[in-house]
């Protein structure tokens, strides 16, 4: 056996009836179009989701929050549903690797939907109080819970199904519908907010948009439901490499699996300080701090997202030829030295707001385009699921669903419009500390009980 298949478990190739699909045949095609379909709706439903919520904190917060710290509340109300996402990530991830990623996705998919179709259904607090927003807090952390497993199974479900040299590339389709249902939410707001008028919005207008995630949500679990779960679980419980039980799994991570835990725990950080600070935030930055109409606000946002989307498949197919790492050091440096100055720029107008957004959308996209291939790939398919959603939605939780509310609070406490600049590099610092012990498994199979690119030592120390 050679090193790579010692380390990295069996070619794809020698996979037999567990193989992936083949990307060069039609019939490999439509199977991997279908895997798509259902990782990249279910994600698609979640950031449509976090993208509503964040274009209409300005009407949740005067429907929802009384008094003058409203704005502060409907933020913290957004965070809040990180705090359950760690559970969710506990609860979700080891079942996962113990029946299966479809099973999981399908339920987490009809949690997701349903909680933000719900939203749109809720009283406003002048009709029945304080009831309004403890309802919108249950909602969100309903919402917080099933999104702790359908991240990071949507992830592994794509990256096991992804050939092994396209794993980038396919995988990078399942942040296409994070960005899809970013821009889908743009779009939904600003129509909304064109045809029928802000004061239509804030009276019943805004409740459109939540209840769009409900037919949404639906047609992602039939998509879920009309496929296999992936070839590389399936080959480990034909072989009795799973768990039977998912605290076996779930202790069997905790106990040899803490270094790829810390690495990705600290890319995490990078990731989505910057993902929270720059899509979510960027809304109640434009409207509230820089004083942007709502118009050009999500005009500008819609512009900004699309052009994401029609890039990110060359990014994700640029890191199978050059490695995930690379992609990520570029990302890094570039956010840490342009980020200040492009803050300082969207202060200047809309069309030095739109080149701002554009600049460092371009630095976010080597880190965003990579995660569904990279990040499964630091754990072994025993523990996988496990492994992404608990570490994903630990350091979310802790670092990037908060970004919104901190950096909105020191906006207001210090009169400083360039902290969200400067939160953004600092999260950028400790994602190159993690990315330095972070090993490169651009091209290396998923398949086995060893962590790719690693030996079995160092794997389970």
């Amino acid at each position: 056996m050679t090193e790579q298949e010692r380390t990295t478990g069996p070619p794809t190739q020698d996979a037999g009836e567990f193989a992936t699909p083949d990307s060069e045949t039609p019939e490999g095609k439509r199977t991997l179009r279908k895997a798509i379909g259902a990782s990249a709706i279910g994600n698609g439903v979640e950031w449509f989701d976090y993208s509503i919520y964040g274009l209409m904190v300005v009407y949740i917060s005067s429907i929802f929050f009384p008094g003058d710290q409203a704005t502060v509340w409907a933020l913290g109300t957004f965070a809040v549903s990180f705090l359950v996402r760690p559970f969710g990530g506990f609860f979700w991830g080891p079942l996962g690797d113990k029946i299966g990623r479809k099973s999981v996705l399908a339920m987490t998919i009809l949690l997701m939907a349903g909680s933000t179709f719900c939203i749109g259904l809720l009283p406003t607090y002048d009709a029945v109080g304080f009831l309004a927003p403890a309802l919108l807090i249950l909602l969100r952390l309903i919402q917080g819970f099933s999104a702790g497993g359908e991240y990071g199974g949507a992830a592994t479900f794509m990256a096991e199904y992804s050939p092994d040299r396209k794993r980038g590339f396919y995988g990078s389709f399942l942040e296409f519908g994070t960005l899809a249902g970013f821009a889908l939410g743009s779009l939904v707001a600003l129509l909304c907010q064109v045809i029928i008028g802000g004061d239509a919005m804030a009276e019943w207008g805004w409740r459109i948009p939540f209840l769009i995630a409900g037919p949404m949500g639906a047609v992602g679990w039939y998509l879920r439901t009309k496929l296999e779960d992936t070839p590389v679980f399936r080959e480990a419980e034909s072989k009795g490499e799973t768990e039977s039980k998912a605290g076996v799994a779930l202790k069997d991570l905790l106990t040899k699996y803490w270094r790829p835990i810390l690495s990705m725990s600290g890319l995490v950080i990078a990731l989505n300080v910057v993902n929270y600070t720059f899509l979510q935030y960027m809304p109640t930055y434009l409207q509230v701090t820089i004083d942007m109409d709502a118009d050009a606000t999500f005009t500008l946002l819609l512009i900004g997202q699309v052009v994401l989307m029609a890039l990110i498949p060359f990014f994700g197919a640029l890191s199978d030829r050059i490695g995930r790492k690379p992609m990520w050091w570029f990302s890094l440096i570039g956010l840490f030295v342009l980020a200040l100055p492009m803050y300082m720029l969207m202060g200047l107008g809309f069309g030095f707001a739109l080149l701002a957004f554009a600049v460092l959308g371009l630095l976010y996209l080597p880190q965003l385009a990579t995660i569904s291939a990279m990040f499964p790939s630091l754990f072994p398919t025993h523990v996988r699921f496990a492994g992404f959603a608990i570490t994903y939605n630990v350091a979310t939780a802790l670092f990037g669903g908060t970004a919104p509310v901190v950096n909105g609070a020191l906006v207001e406490s210090t009169g400083n419009n360039l902290v969200p600049a400067m939160y953004m590099m600092g999260a950028c610092v400790i994602g190159a500390l993690a990315l330095i012990k972070t090993p490169e498994t651009a091209g290396l199979s998923l398949r086995g009980r060893n962590t790719p690119g690693t030996n079995d030592a160092s794997a389970a120390r």
